[in-house]
């Protein structure tokens, strides 16, 4: 069956710890992603979501895998666009790896795959998912997230 991927790579100054936290805690999520936030409880097989502010529901799915602080896999489907959430559900894959003897970086790699080939929902993850990383990492490096769109679909 043909899929569709999306891979990216980035290194951060900070500890795998403090990555993964920031990844997971809804105290710093909003920071760096807009204001959503995840609502779960963290353990392989729990209900995720990913939620607006005003609470309207973005994203939903599992915790496929919850290994901290070092991988998370999330069985996630959008839920905002029709024709996106008629794709199915994705696979979200995070690792965390700290770089050998630098305990103050780490390797941050995502994949998001779907069973869908030429999906639109990766191509759409393929442009959300540096902003909010890039977005993650000057937050954790600097203390301050980038600024974002406000309706970063419109972004482009």
């Amino acid at each position: 069956m043909n899929s569709s991927k999306f891979q990216y790579v980035t290194y951060i100054r900070a500890t795998p710890q403090h990555v993964w936290d920031a990844l997971t805690l809804p105290e710093i999520t909003p920071k760096y992603w807009m204001g959503v936030v995840h609502e779960t409880d963290w353990q392989a097989g729990s209900p995720w979501k990913l939620k607006f502010p005003d609470g309207r529901l973005a994203d939903s799915g599992s915790v496929e895998s919850f290994d901290a602080p070092r991988k998370l896999v999330l069985r996630w489907q959008h839920q905002m666009d029709p024709a996106l959430t008629a794709e199915g559900v994705s696979r979200c894959e995070i690792q965390l790896e700290p770089m050998g003897d630098l305990t103050k970086l780490t390797k941050l790699s995502v994949t998001h795959t779907m069973d869908v080939p030429e999906s639109k929902f990766i191509a759409a993850v393929s442009f959300g998912w540096p902003m909010i990383l890039s977005s993650l990492k000057s937050l954790l490096e600097t203390g301050q997230p980038l600024a974002m769109p406000t309706n970063p679909s419109r972004a482009k």
